[in-house]
């Protein structure tokens, strides 16, 4: 099992519109990032916990607990010519983006980044070094562990 803090924006999809989806589900669509797209296609399974995080927002950070729901299938939106992420050189035949499914656990207390940064045994999470702007990290067991004892 692994662990991974996903980022959403609030205004996209928030921890209660998680909530309020059927089966409390979403396809994580929409990532256009290589490395967080192979994370998502060659490292994640059903069941990995995540670290569901508002990001772009007045006040980011943890707004819940999730999970992998289903091992990562090519993401719609890049065939839609319609939509924001439509990908012009991607085919049914050979997709270049893909998604995962992610299923609410439980809606948290929102644990701002603030706090997070507050943590010295969490100084070396992905998210608090500087530059880093992945949508999706991966989390050491350690770190997921002392984050859920203190939400």
């Amino acid at each position: 099992m692994r662990y991974w803090l996903m980022k959403s924006e609030p205004g996209d999809v928030s921890i209660d519109d998680l909530a309020a989806m059927p089966n409390q589900s979403v396809a994580w669509y929409g990532v256009r990032n290589y490395q967080a797209r192979n994370f998502m296609r060659d490292q994640m399974q059903p069941g990995d916990k995540v670290l569901f995080y508002h990001s772009s927002c007045a006040e980011p950070g943890i707004a819940g607990l999730a999970e992998v729901g289903t091992p990562a299938y090519p993401d719609a939106t890049q065939f839609d010519p319609k939509n924001t992420y439509f990908d012009p050189k991607a085919t049914a035949e050979t997709p270049r983006w893909f998604n995962v499914d992610v299923k609410l656990v439980k809606k948290t207390r929102l644990m701002p980044l603030s706090e997070i940064r507050g943590y010295p045994e969490l100084a070396h999470m992905r998210i608090l070094q500087k530059g880093n702007r992945l949508s999706i990290t991966p989390v050491d067991p350690a770190d997921y562990s002392f984050i859920i004892q203190h939400l």
